[in-house]
């Protein structure tokens, strides 16, 4: 008997064998390799998106570091030009007439302001302004005066009330003064020397915008720069540049999201330093959104290559090796199905000296000799069988033989007893329990039932040995419902019971009971009858298990005997039977099947049994 596969086993048992190596190449080596793939690109986008972002942080702190340094260059010959005595002293002169200066320019104020530039070269020019009037304007000196006044930067510098600044604005071009270029410049007022205080003095230094611009430029490649003022205004960036002349009614434009590229990631900001005269400058760098997409292309494109290649070597080695696989595996089912048929064909093909073609080999030798021996051996083999069977079948009629007869006889002997000494008159209910019982004797055709109807068996003989026992007996029935459609050998539980009955409590003092359980546990069906009665001791243990597993004993312990020699000649030696006694403590007599030695009653049969 074996367990016949259900579910998901007999689905994947059915698929064609084609079937199977195409559902194989799809769900071992194809979607493996598309999911590694994506896998793998996603991870990469995330590699390439921190790399492009590690590289745009980089680009954007490059930028700002270079245009501090300009600044701070600036800043740093502002101070070196406000703590110089000299300077002060010259320029709070007041001067007789227009020679006296000229002296005096030439010897202490020509190359006093200009010897800076070379050394900062992003210095574009560096002016003096003084309330002094006798100073003749020129070069790097100039007056104060009303246009001067009125000019974008001395307002800036007068709102600032700041001692150091950083002002970005526009003023008049001396080429044409209706029109205005981009300046950027740090602006200082000169007071390091209060007694020297006579004039104002402002120093203003302008930074060349076209370095500042290169340094924009040069980070092309990875960011749109915008270099924005403290007012949110674009000084200048890297597609509009600085270099735009407009009209002196028209001033920076605003920076807003919309002014980078729609494409891009977002952008990146930094500020330009943490000194008071560039508080709110910063540098916002907008991504280019074709570099990354590029990067991105590439790599998918990469991968896509590398994937499709190894799709299809793989693809080419398991066609090769399946093909031969499957071919072989086709001829060897044919030839099978045909020794069904009694047709013993040999296999003739280049078997291989793998697994398939040791099959194929062991095959033909094995059609061989069933070819040779089909008419011998094969028939006289039939025969053994059928008289083994025979054999058995007569033994187990034999055994329930000796049983029927034997419980008939104490059953009616019961009656007897009970009616004589009660002179009962009215024992319908017990003639009714005996006449069924002797029914279902006469009408069991099958060797084997279902526990539930053996168990209606049993409650029937029960209730006759409490009709016999009255106040002196009760009995327990524990069945669990998986064990009840399971088939055993009929009359494979009552014997334990009657035997329990007679030997067990039928001695004992007190109320005697009986308990029968049956139930599936770790794979076996399990029936246990235990009694509360006289027990025996273990020497007489000792010599009922040894007279039940012997075959030519006899005695009083025949009931238990023919149960088990019934159980082995059923299950051989898959079954356990087992004998468990205390003196006045009661015996336990059970034993054990492997489920998947047992039939199973479907609905159909169970609606039979339910009817009888």
């Amino acid at each position: 008997m074996w367990k016949r596969k259900t579910g998901f086993t007999k689905f994947v048992n059915d698929i064609p064998l084609n079937y199977k190596f195409f559902m194989i190449y799809i769900v071992g080596v194809l979607l493996p390799i598309l999911l590694l793939n994506l896998l793998f690109m996603d991870r990469m986008s995330g590699l390439i998106r921190e790399r492009e972002d590690q590289n745009l942080e980089i680009s954007l702190e490059r930028a700002r570091k270079d245009i501090h340094d300009f600044i701070d260059g600036g800043v740093a010959v502002s101070h070196a030009l406000n703590t110089d005595k000299t300077l002060y002293e010259m320029l709070d002169r007041t001067y007789k007439d227009p020679l006296d200066f000229y002296a005096a320019f030439d010897e202490q104020l020509r190359n006093r302001v200009s010897s800076y530039i070379p050394v900062n070269n992003q210095i574009l020019q560096i002016g003096i302004f003084t309330e002094n009037t006798t100073i003749v304007p020129g070069g790097n000196y100039h007056i104060i005066d009303q246009e001067v006044r009125e000019s974008d930067w001395y307002r800036m510098w007068e709102e600032s009330k700041a001692s150091v600044m950083v002002a970005a604005y526009r003023a008049k071009q001396a080429s044409n003064q209706t029109l205005t270029a981009p300046y950027l410049s740090v602006i200082e007022k000169m007071d390091y020397f209060d007694y020297y205080g006579t004039f104002d003095k402002l120093l203003r230094i302008d930074i060349d915008l076209s370095r500042i611009y290169d340094v924009i430029a040069r980070e092309r490649d990875y960011l749109n720069l915008f270099l924005v003022n403290e007012n949110n205004e674009v000084i200048m960036s890297t597609e509009g540049g600085y270099q735009r002349v407009v009209s002196t009614s028209e001033g920076y434009p605003k920076f807003t999201p919309d002014s980078g590229d729609s494409r891009s990631m977002g952008p990146y900001e930094v500020a330009i330093g943490t000194a008071k005269y560039v508080k709110g400058w910063r540098l916002i760098g907008v991504p280019q959104g074709n570099r990354v997409t590029k990067a991105m292309l590439d790599m998918r494109l990469y991968v896509g290559f590398l994937a499709a290649a190894i799709t299809l070597i793989t693809s080419v080695f398991i066609y090769v090796m399946l093909r031969s696989y499957n071919y072989r595996v086709k001829r060897l089912s044919r030839h099978m199905q045909k020794v069904t048929n009694e047709k013993f064909d040999l296999i003739r093909i280049d078997e291989g000296r793998d697994e398939i073609g040791g099959l194929i080999r062991n095959f033909n030798i094995m059609t061989s000799r069933i070819n040779s021996l089909i008419n011998n051996v094969y028939k006289l083999e039939i025969q053994k069988k059928s008289l083994e069977m025979e054999r058995v079948r007569a033994e187990l009629n034999f055994l329930q033989s000796q049983m029927n007869p034997h419980f008939l006889f104490n059953t009616l002997n019961a009656i007897l007893v009970v009616c004589t000494k009660n002179q009962y008159t009215d024992v319908t209910d017990i003639i009714k329990s005996l006449s069924k019982l002797l029914r279902r004797l006469l009408s069991w055709q099958e060797d084997l039932v279902p526990v539930e109807e053996e168990m209606r068996f049993i409650e029937m003989y029960l209730k006759i040995e409490k009709f016999r026992f009255r106040d002196k007996f009760e009995f327990q029935c524990e069945i669990d419902d998986e064990a009840l459609r399971y088939k055993i050998p009929k009359m494979s539980i009552q014997p334990l019971v009657e035997n329990a009955c007679k030997h067990g409590i039928q001695a004992a003092e007190g109320l005697g009971l009986v308990r029968i359980k049956a139930f599936v546990a770790e794979g076996r069906l399990r029936i246990v009858i235990s009694d509360n009665g006289i027990g025996m001791e273990t020497g007489r243990l000792r010599e009922l298990i040894l007279s039940v597993r012997n075959e030519n004993a006899s005695g009083s312990s025949i009931g238990i005997r023919n149960v088990y020699r019934r159980l082995e000649l059923y299950y051989d030696d898959q079954v356990r039977f087992d004998i468990a006694s205390r003196p006045n403590e009661g015996t336990t007599v059970s034993f054990d099947i492997p489920i998947r030695l047992l039939e199973h009653q479907n609905d159909e049969d169970r609606g039979n049994v339910d009817g009888v």
